[in-house]
C-alpha cells in the first residue's frame, strides 16, 4: 500500500512541476503596474485546461502526502532506541564521605 502510494506521488510530483513551468507567467503585469491590479489580478477569466489540471494535480500530490503521512504513522510500533543495548559497563555511585568534619556557618 505504502509503495503504491510513493509510486503515485513521484509521478504526481514530477507532472506537477512539469505543468507549472509550462504556464505562462502572469505575475508580471501585475507587478509592473499598479493602476490596473484590479484588472489583472482579479479579473474573470476562466482557467486553460493547463490551470486546471495544475489543480488537479496539486490536490492528487496533497492526498498523497496525506496518504504517506497516515500509512507512516501505522508502521511505527516501537521506538528507534528500544532494540539498542548498552555495551558501557556503568560504575557504581561513589559513596558519600561521612568521616569528613563539618563545618559551621557564621551568621
Amino acid at each position: 500500500m505504502g509503495t503504491l502510494i510513493i509510486v503515485v506521488h513521484m509521478i504526481t510530483c514530477f507532472f506537477l512541476i512539469l505543468f507549472v513551468l509550462l504556464q505562462a507567467g502572469k505575475g508580471a503585469e501585475v507587478g509592473a503596474t499598479f493602476g490596473g491590479i484590479s484588472q489583472t489580478f482579479f479579473g474573470s477569466q476562466g482557467g486553460s485546461v493547463l490551470t486546471k489540471i495544475t489543480t488537479v494535480l496539486a490536490f492528487v500530490f496533497m492526498l498523497t502526502s496525506i496518504g504517506l503521512t497516515v500509512v507512516q504513522h501505522r508502521a511505527i510500533t516501537k521506538s528507534v532506541m528500544q532494540d539498542v543495548v548498552s555495551t558501557t559497563p556503568t560504575a557504581p555511585a561513589p559513596q558519600a564521605n561521612t568521616n569528613a568534619p563539618q563545618t559551621e556557618t557564621k551568621k
